[in-house]
């Protein structure tokens, strides 16, 4: 549950439209609620703006079945990450509503439109090299979950710069960019030099033998001479949106503001 839904529930209460045990049963599993293997924490949208996310990886099917089933009796927006094909053909099996990403490997379902009022404006997602498209798409797919509006472009890296900028113009009207790429990770120093938004890197795992997976791209990242910029995980597409996220939401008082309402 977010602020919304108790915000409606409350609301429902007070206006006569919910009984008291109605508004029992439906907070019922505030702050957690237990299944097998598992404890969903329905609680964390409220304390940090941010719902549970669930890393499908090292899950069974039957597992994120199960977890994503408290979500939906909620109508509480779902997401899970790093689901091969293979599994998410198992669980939407049972779960058809739950809609499969298959560049991001994501699951999702109760996804809220976008609402700019909530918002400081659009991420720009860039990426280096269709290699780098699936991270890219995971931070793509989470920022929207969010509730972010989301413009992306791809296959722009520093090995033809006139291809970023002829995006300058949507980079520097952005909120905050997601910058994700592999080889030498040197694109994130670039756009950082060219808005003054804030910018968030992500090394990917894309290069040959001396990338050593993403780390030699993690380090031109951390070792920038680009002031401010910020660097998540290898691959980590997932964490650079939910930061970038929190960057681009505006705070309680400012939301109540733009709505007309006093605080």
């Amino acid at each position: 549950m977010n602020q919304d839904s108790i915000q409606e529930l409350l609301t429902g209460l007070q206006q006569g439209k919910l009984s008291v045990d109605q508004a029992v049963h439906q907070l019922r599993h505030l702050p957690g609620q237990f299944i097998k293997d598992a404890c969903i924490d329905h609680h964390r949208s409220l304390r940090t703006g941010m719902p549970e996310v669930i890393y499908g990886a090292s899950k069974s099917s039957e597992q994120i079945i199960n977890i994503a089933n408290s979500f939906l009796e909620l109508n509480s927006l779902f997401l899970a990450t790093r689901v091969d094909s293979v599994k998410a053909d198992l669980v939407r099996a049972r779960l058809p509503e739950l809609r499969y990403h298959r560049q991001a490997r994501m699951l999702s379902c109760n996804v809220p439109q976008a609402d700019r009022t909530r918002v400081r404006g659009d991420i720009v997602i860039l990426c280096a090299g269709t290699s780098d498209i699936p991270v890219a798409e995971e931070a793509k797919v989470t920022a929207e979950s969010l509730g972010n509006p989301v413009i992306s472009h791809y296959d722009a890296g520093v090995a033809g710069l006139h291809r970023l900028f002829n995006r300058q113009e949507v980079i520097t009207a952005a909120s905050v960019v997601i910058v994700v790429a592999g080889m030498e990770g040197a694109l994130p120093s670039v756009v950082s030099g060219m808005c003054s938004c804030p910018v968030v890197a992500v090394p990917t795992s894309v290069g040959y033998g001396t990338s050593f997976g993403g780390i030699a791209a993690l380090l031109g990242m951390l070792n920038s001479c680009a002031p401010g910029l910020a660097v998540v995980n290898i691959d980590n597409g997932f964490g650079a949106a939910c930061h970038a996220s929190a960057i681009n939401k505006k705070n309680s008082a400012e939301t109540l503001q733009d709505s007309g309402s006093t605080v």
